[in-house]
């Protein structure tokens, strides 16, 4: 490797470092000063916070690193622009090209750090995180399992659900077990399909058990449609649900086949799926974009502008991601296409930059 390239490398992750700790530490006191006065509701004392917000952080590690590594791009070479470095390294015979070549290397090297983290520590910590914050903060007995299996424990009350579909606020295969002060079943409710609307729980194809107290036995009354009021809201499924990012690849492939062979619809995690692949994919676009529009900016150009570059570079990439992806959970488009088309649509521009530099 060349002293060039050397250089290059280590003014990045310098800069890296800086901008990814600002971040972080800017993130968490947002985040704490949101939820501070949660756990001081819940009567937990500051010892049992700060593991929640400890845990948090290499999620918040995974989210930012595309970005904080496009403002190091922007920021490494904006002072060598400023430096007169740039122009002396053309001057040199020295292209543009060739000066790409070290942010791609970390480019991957970032892309296949992120793709570890999801994979390997994330998992851990963000279902850590979660329970102490649906058990500790909100009280909740809520209890996951890996298949989505979800038991919810109310006052003389048992819910489960085999299926969750958040897109649709809809719930499937969902039993209701009432208990009496004896803990006596006296009524249970089976139905096929729960949807939320009108801020109640409309079921269908329910079939409802009652304890006639006199015979001691069951009647059993079954109804095509019916609401239900239940203390229980799409939010507090969506906190409980182990969310994609709370699994690997293997075991949201897994679940994926699972949910598919019950007949429920998967979308959602299948574009999930592709995404676990092609969102690590943004640190090698990162990169490129970082650099053409770095070098060929303008000398009396400061790192504030460069800053405001790759602060909306990335707000616009943020914003078209989500949208492809929301298309893609509501099926309007095939899941792999909603992962990755806003990855070639800022590639192509990637490279358009680089040419322009040149």
């Amino acid at each position: 490797m060349s002293i060039i390239h050397k250089y290059i490398i280590r003014q990045i992750l310098k800069y890296l470092a800086i901008v990814l700790v600002m971040v972080i530490c800017i993130y968490i006191a947002i985040d704490f000063f949101e939820k501070i006065d949660d756990f001081i509701e819940a009567g937990l004392p500051l010892s049992k916070a700060l593991p929640y917000f400890i845990f948090k952080i290499p999620f918040i590690i995974a989210q930012i690193i595309p970005v904080c590594l496009l403002l190091a791009v922007l920021i490494t070479f904006g002072l060598m622009r400023k430096n007169n470095e740039i122009i002396a390294l053309k001057s040199c015979g020295i292209s543009i090209y060739y000066l790409v070549k070290p942010i791609l290397l970390l480019g991957i090297l970032a892309g296949l750090t992120l793709f570890l983290l999801f994979e390997v520590l994330v998992p851990i910590t963000l279902d850590k995180a979660n329970r102490i914050w649906i058990v500790d903060v909100k009280k909740k007995s809520l209890i996951t399992s890996k298949e989505k299996n979800i038991w919810l424990k109310d006052n003389r009350l048992i819910t489960h659900i085999q299926y969750y579909h958040p897109e649709e606020k809809a719930v499937f295969g969902i039993s209701l077990y009432y208990f009496d002060k004896d803990f006596k079943l006296i009524k249970r409710i089976d139905a096929k399909k729960s949807i939320y609307t009108q801020n109640k729980w409309l079921f269908y194809d329910l079939m409802e058990s009652n304890l006639d107290p006199e015979k001691k036995t069951y009647q059993v009354t079954f109804y095509q449609q019916k609401f239900e009021n239940l203390n229980l809201l799409p939010e507090d499924l969506k906190q409980v649900i182990k969310k994609s990012e709370e699994m690997t690849f293997k075991e949201l492939l897994a679940y994926i086949k699972k949910i598919e062979a019950e007949g429920y619809d998967a979308a959602t995690y299948r574009t999930d799926l592709h995404a676990k692949i092609a969102f690590p994919f943004v640190c090698i676009i990162m990169c490129i974009l970082g650099t053409g529009l770095a070098v060929k900016g303008k000398k009396d150009e400061g790192i504030t502008l460069n800053i405001a570059y790759g602060i909306g570079i990335a707000f616009v990439y943020w914003i078209f991601y989500s949208f492809c992806i929301s298309l893609g959970y509501g099926d309007m488009l095939p899941p792999e296409i909603a992962a990755w088309i806003a990855n070639f649509v800022f590639l192509c521009l990637g490279f358009f930059t680089l040419l322009h530099a040149q």
